[in-house]
């Protein structure tokens, strides 16, 4: 596995789940049309609704629904010409769709630490993993917050790569003004039940570089011309290149275009239970019992993500039994990608050592946030929380 496992607490015993989805605005309005028009296979009206929202939010000159975020990295990977031996730089801090979307086209995963504060990518260690078989960076904007592109773009220049960002959990940051996913070449999204914006599942490929625009939707229609038969551009549709059945359904589309209309106001509510745990949990901090999240400046972040750092994974299990027996699910995060069984066939890692994720790995803790959550719930979290780190640290 590639995701740490919560404790295994009864259904019924769990008082503050994780996280928690209630459909929101014209959900179960836009379902019903979708369902009730006869027409639920992908690019119908709610497909179109959907893009439109996501190109008028994050800005991109070209968004195309997919059925996951991980079709969104795949795709990237192919439009961004990734080919065997291509070396990709990114964080073993990350879902495994990040390396699948490499080692699918041939390419070769190469894992590098994380910045201790931000827990994203660290610039320095992209730059010292730089071979001549580097193709591309894929930073990856943990818990809707911006890596710092800045620094990452500018290494991308100097090198000539190409730059796809793995946005998954990014659906309304920013970083200096500009959406997650729409700074680098490629960027993609996800709309999965524990993000943000959901679709149940589903995702967006954001598509930053013009030459890819023609070929994205080729690509995302099994490698066929099917579009342009639509649009009466030629008499009939064939296959003209590689590709796969990305394409997401009316019914996804739906529930995503209800999400899209409603972004500002979910989160939003997210970053008020964002910002009651990181001023309460400050004192915890200025003891040296826990790290909390670090924003850098310019950076807007969605409130996707309130993770606490322990000072070891003795400790970190320790308040996770503490919470658990509240009812409260904590859960940690992912596993090294680096030290998983496959890593040694498929990718390399930097010479350099990844200590930061090792550590952060065995320590990390997310608490529960999820947009309905109420100001009773969230203070119970705080409250259990407080008393579990004081006991895990002998107070």
């Amino acid at each position: 596995m590639t995701v740490s496992q919560t404790i295994k607490t009864p259904a019924s015993a769990i008082t503050i789940p994780y996280s928690r989805f209630r459909p929101t605005g014209n959900a179960a309005t836009y379902v019903s049309q979708a369902l009730e028009s006869g027409r639920v296979q992908g690019d119908g009206p709610f497909s179109k609704k959907s893009e439109e929202l996501l190109t008028e939010i994050t800005k991109s000159p070209r968004v195309v629904l997919t059925s996951s975020g991980t079709d969104a990295l795949e795709m990237a990977a192919i439009l961004a010409g990734i080919s065997p031996g291509d070396e990709v730089i990114m964080p073993s801090f990350t879902f495994v769709s990040s390396a699948n979307a490499i080692v699918l086209r041939g390419g070769v995963p190469v894992f590098v630490d994380i910045d201790p504060r931000t827990l994203n990518v660290n610039p320095k260690a992209i730059k010292a993993a730089i071979s001549s078989r580097t193709k591309a960076i894929m930073p990856v904007h943990y818990a809707g917050v911006a890596c710092d592109m800045g620094a990452i773009m500018e290494i991308a220049r100097e090198h000539q790569l190409k730059i796809i960002e793995d946005a998954a959990h990014g659906m309304g940051a920013t970083w200096n003004g500009q959406h997650l996913g729409a700074i680098g070449d490629f960027g993609a999204l996800s709309f999965h039940e524990t993000k943000n914006i959901v679709a149940g599942e589903g995702g967006a490929l954001l598509v930053n570089d013009a030459r890819a625009f023609e070929r994205c939707e080729v690509v995302r229609d099994k490698g066929t011309n099917r579009k342009q038969f639509l649009r009466g551009e030629v008499d009939r549709y064939t296959w003209v290149d590689i590709g796969s059945s990305f394409l997401p359904g009316e019914l996804q589309a739906a529930l995503l275009a209800s999400q899209l209309e409603n972004i500002e106001e979910i989160n939003a509510a997210r970053v008020v239970i964002w910002n009651r745990y990181h001023a309460a949990l400050a004192p915890l901090e200025a003891r040296g019992q826990i790290q909390r999240p670090f924003i850098p400046e310019g950076v807007v972040h969605n409130g996707h993500i309130y993770w606490i750092v322990l000072k070891d994974g003795e400790s970190r299990e320790a308040v996770r039994r503490a919470l658990s027996q509240k009812g409260i699910q904590a859960t940690s995060h992912y596993e090294c990608l680096h030290k998983a069984p496959i890593a040694a066939r498929f990718a390399r890692v930097s010479h350099q050592g990844l200590p930061v994720t090792e550590r952060v790995v065995k320590s990390i803790l997310r608490l529960p946030l999820f947009g309905q959550m109420t100001e009773r719930e969230t203070e119970f979290v705080i409250d259990a929380l407080q008393g579990a780190v004081g006991s895990a640290a002998g107070g």
